[in-house]
């Protein structure tokens, strides 16, 4: 599976993006697409996950209520619709593909290269 992540940019405090990670090679009903992000000098964290087959969603509590992870299955992309954004938003956001819904990056086999999402105060 490979992984093409889009859609970063700058944003000014309170606005919005949407993210995209566009998927090729094999996949499968059971796939699960996390994405997750990296801040400079802090560790990878979860930010949401969905089950293709069944749409099933998990979200961190950082992000709950202000993003909205979805999936479009003929066209193999899940996306990140990010709203009301903070500052401590600002990342490099990756996705992730894996088969539990897993808040653990480890648990993920494949990865996208990342897109730099930058909040302006």
């Amino acid at each position: 599976v490979q992984l093409q992540a889009s859609g970063g940019g700058l944003v000014q405090a309170g606005g919005s993006l949407r993210l995209s990670c566009a998927a090729s090679g094999r996949t499968l009903s059971s796939d699960v697409t996390g994405w997750f992000r990296q801040a400079p000098g802090k560790e990878r964290e979860f930010v949401a996950s969905i089950r293709r087959g069944s749409g099933t969603t998990f979200y961190a509590d950082s992000v709950k209520g202000r993003f909205t992870i979805s999936r479009d299955n003929p066209k193999r992309t899940v996306s990140l619709q990010m709203n009301s954004l903070k500052p401590e938003d600002t990342a490099v956001y990756y996705c992730a593909v894996g088969s539990s819904m897993s808040r653990f990056h480890s648990e993920y086999r494949y990865w996208g290269q990342g897109t730099l999402v930058t909040v302006s105060s």
